[in-house]
């Protein structure tokens, strides 16, 4: 074996290593960019900050390196000796009397490249690859912000000021007038999702730069559909679509976008910006282009008089007010096996796999229909009321909001054996009593794709994203109000029977995997309808009955999704996101997209 590779040696060493890799890659993502400054900053300093500057540059080496050797192992290149020691590692953690499982080199590379496609369908950058999210692990330039700087400063106490605005209040007049600088040779462009010519070079510049594996086999795929429904909801400004092309040529190089929306926080409400989609060409991360766009879209906001927004990351930065976890549920076994998403476990086969997915040809539920124009007041009223039920949510004001999040993305044309229309992004149904006929329940779900770049056969993976639901099995309360025992059990019949037509329907429609967060009342159908935590480890999944019983497998930590408020402090929000099997159910009710 080579002097540098990892060593397994006993029993516990392998998880030990992937734990050491796991924060290896949460300091390179969250110093990786802040290091950069510093060297800039050092360079220009007296000769005596050397020491400092030779000591952050040691440090970035180490965790590129540690990196590096993992993004190797995960591409493929798993050297024989350590697959020789990880079915040791294997054979040393089966009980004793019990035949240890046959597992070969390829089923372990196939483990570890699953990394990659995991975190891409969680929208967050893969594994190794943190040129996607290094901007925003700039701590230093975080030091600035008005958000909550330490975990202390976000607890609730009696010495800890009020639940409201960091910064005190602003006017409109006091905000700056003229864009900000950018670097030479670049110029600020405000995107019209109007113009198909504009929407598609937004479209491509996200589907190239915005998430994407180390090696290029997969991209999230955005349709113009998809951008033209997330970018323009009632009330939209386009002056918060921001681009930045190179001059002359015109070529749009980045992009950050900002929608408005109503935002709850417990006993608070107020207008915010939803921030989203920041991206630059991955050829142009040296330009410190993050930093120049997050200013810039907080100055057109705070133009329109807006003071608040809310965002997410997969990185941490200052400071998450919460964090949820994803969740798979497999809808097409074979393809996920076939493109590495699901290595087989022990005693499984893809046969096997096939029927215990399985799902009925049309939704159970009586009453189940699409939503229609006609429902949009019901489902308005029925949304807000149960939206109450979380300690940070967002707020449909309108039943424009509702129409636009649920009906506009809906496609053109006509259902084709239920595989959905010509351009469809947002699936939405309701429950009508066949008895009363009213409007009882209310799920939707959404589509986002992937790109499989290099797979001979496959393209696309078709992956659905649960959105917003509502229900009246519980009585009318606000967050600060707990569910009884029996209501927390009627909630959860309802639910899992939604949520089991909503997996029906997608399969229908030709989705591949439905990803849920640990975000609602999401924990209580999770367990029941399959979806698969990825929580574990190679050997741990390789080897658990819990794994095998999901049939998911996900190699080291799976991806949360941290929640951020800017300009707002507050203590920390439950996100629920370990509490799948005890069903304790999230404080947060807001997704983004």
């Amino acid at each position: 074996m080579p002097a540098d590779q990892p060593k397994i040696d006993d029993p516990a060493n392998l998880r030990d290593l992937l734990d050491k890799f796991a924060d290896l890659q949460a300091e390179a993502d969250a110093e990786g960019e802040a290091g950069e400054e510093e060297e800039e900053v050092n360079d220009q300093a007296p000769a005596a900050a050397g020491s400092s500057k030779k000591k952050k540059k040691k440090s970035k080496n180490k965790a590129s390196k540690a990196i590096q050797k993992l993004k190797d192992i995960s591409s493929g290149s798993v050297p024989d000796a350590l697959v020789a020691q990880v079915q040791q590692q294997i054979v040393n953690d089966t009980p004793a009397g019990s035949a240890p499982p046959t597992i070969n080199e390829a089923e372990i590379k196939r483990a570890l490249q699953a990394v990659d496609l995991i975190k891409l369908l969680e929208g967050k950058s893969a594994l190794g690859n943190a040129q996607n999210t290094k901007d925003l692990g700039e701590h230093k330039f975080w030091k600035t912000q008005p958000v909550i700087q330490t975990v202390a400063s976000s607890s609730s106490s009696a010495s800890e000021p009020a639940e409201g605005p960091i910064d005190p209040p602003r006017t409109v007049e006091s905000v700056r007038k003229d864009p900000l600088a950018l670097p030479s040779g670049y110029e600020w462009s405000t995107i019209d999702i109007t113009s198909p010519t504009q929407l598609r070079e937004t479209q491509q510049l996200l589907s190239e730069n915005y998430v994407e594996d180390p090696d290029a086999s997969f991209r999230l795929g955005y349709t113009d559909e998809f951008l033209r429904w997330a970018l323009g909801p009632p009330g939209y400004v386009e002056d918060w679509h921001i681009g930045v092309r190179v001059k002359g040529s015109g070529k749009l190089i980045a992009f950050i976008s900002g929608i408005p929306m109503d935002v709850g926080v417990r006993d608070n409400s107020f207008k915010a910006a939803e921030i989203n989609f920041l991206c630059a060409h991955k050829k142009l991360r040296n330009k410190r282009l993050a930093p120049v766009l997050i200013k810039e879209v907080t100055r057109r906001v705070n133009l329109k008089g807006i003071w608040q927004a809310v965002y997410t990351a997969g990185v941490v930065i200052p400071t998450p007010i919460s964090t949820c976890r994803y969740y798979h549920r497999n809808l097409n076994p074979a393809k996920l096996v076939d493109i590495g998403f699901t290595p087989i476990g022990r005693g499984e086969t893809i046969s096997r796999l096939v029927r215990k997915y399985a799902l009925p040809t049309a939704p159970l539920t009586p009453g189940w229909r699409e939503m229609t124009e006609a429902d949009v007041p019901v489902v308005a009223t029925l949304l807000r009321r149960y939206m109450q039920r979380f300690e940070m949510q967002q707020v449909f004001a309108t039943d424009d909001e509702v129409r636009h999040w649920f009906l506009s993305g809906r496609g053109t044309g006509d259902t084709v054996e239920g595989r959905g229309r010509e351009g469809q992004v947002v699936w939405a149904y309701v429950v009508e009593d066949p008895s009363t006929h009213t409007i009882t329940d209310f799920m939707s779900f959404y589509s986002l794709p992937s790109l499989i770049m290099k797979h001979p056969t496959h393209k696309s993976l078709n992956t659905a994203y649960a959105f917003y639901y509502a229900s009246d099995a519980v009585p009318e309360s606000s967050h600060s109000a707990r569910d009884t025992p029996e209501d927390k059990a009627r909630l959860g019949v309802r639910l899992n029977a939604l949520m089991k037509d909503s997996l029906i329907v997608a399969k229908q429609a030709g989705f591949d995997v439905f990803n849920a967060l640990s975000l609602m009342d999401n924990n209580l159908f999770l367990h029941e309808q399959l979806f698969g935590p990825g929580d574990g480890y190679l050997v741990s999944l390789l080897q658990s009955n819990e794994a095998t019983a999901h049939g998911y497998v996900s190699c080291f930590r799976v991806v949360r999704q941290n929640y951020y408020l800017y300009n707002w402090r507050c203590a920390p929000i439950d996100g629920a996101r370990d509490s799948w099997k005890t069903k304790e159910t999230s404080k947060i009710g807001v997704v983004m997209l």
